[in-house]
């Protein structure tokens, strides 16, 4: 029988606690591997999309000639964006790079004035569309405005009007008497497939919207 009165004997060891693991001494060859290998993968990343972003969203290109002065200078920078005419077609004014007229590889920069189905003619310096008597916008226009250019008619010798195919346009330089242009390429007009995009803005030096220009 137990005693309620008398305290029971309690036959208990209390576990011993292992000691602390030893810190590691850290692997400084791995972790340096380790480092290396983090930023490698991060710049090949950044490489790469800037690559595809160059390659199919932008076109950043260095302006080298006078020929779109006063609204780009020699030496500016410029981003313009592909896919500008992926759901539209290319509108009067539009500044746009493209490649060059008869195989030239070499990246153009000019102003859009005329587009697909029109008939155009430059009289003493000033477009005209579609027989209008009314002069294209050319308050961008640097320099003296002169000069008339449009087809000569090889049976009464008479300057007419060129005739912009479809899916081509007609492209001028801002500062005429300095542009190689549509007025004397022998190829004239300059097709959709060759446009890369349209001019959006200035990022050196310094920064100008030039989408509205």
């Amino acid at each position: 029988m137990i005693n309620p009165r008398k305290k029971p004997i309690i036959h208990y060891t209390p576990p011993v606690k292992p000691p602390p693991p030893e810190p590691e001494t850290p692997d400084v060859k791995h972790e340096l591997a380790k480092e290396v290998l983090s930023w490698a993968k991060t710049i090949i990343f950044v490489i790469l999309f800037a690559m595809f972003f160059n390659s199919f969203i932008i076109v950043n290109a260095r302006v080298p000639t006078p020929s779109m002065e006063d609204t780009i200078i020699t030496g500016d920078r410029i981003v313009a964006f592909r896919l500008s005419y992926l759901f539209r077609e290319p509108r009067r004014y539009e500044m746009i790079v493209f490649r060059g007229p008869e195989g030239d590889p070499t990246l153009y920069v000019k102003r859009i004035l005329g587009l697909p189905g029109e008939s155009l003619i430059i009289i003493d310096g000033h477009v005209y569309i579609n027989g209008s008597s009314v002069p294209q916008r050319y308050e961008f226009v640097k320099g003296n405005i002169r000069g008339n250019f449009g087809i000569i008619n090889a049976a009464t010798g008479q300057l007419e009007p060129y005739t912009i195919p479809e899916g081509h346009v007609f492209v001028l330089g801002d500062y005429r008497d300095r542009s190689e242009d549509s007025r004397g390429w022998s190829e004239i007009y300059i097709p959709h497939s060759r446009i890369l995009g349209r001019v959006v803005f200035r990022y050196f030096p310094g920064f100008a919207n030039l989408t509205n220009r």
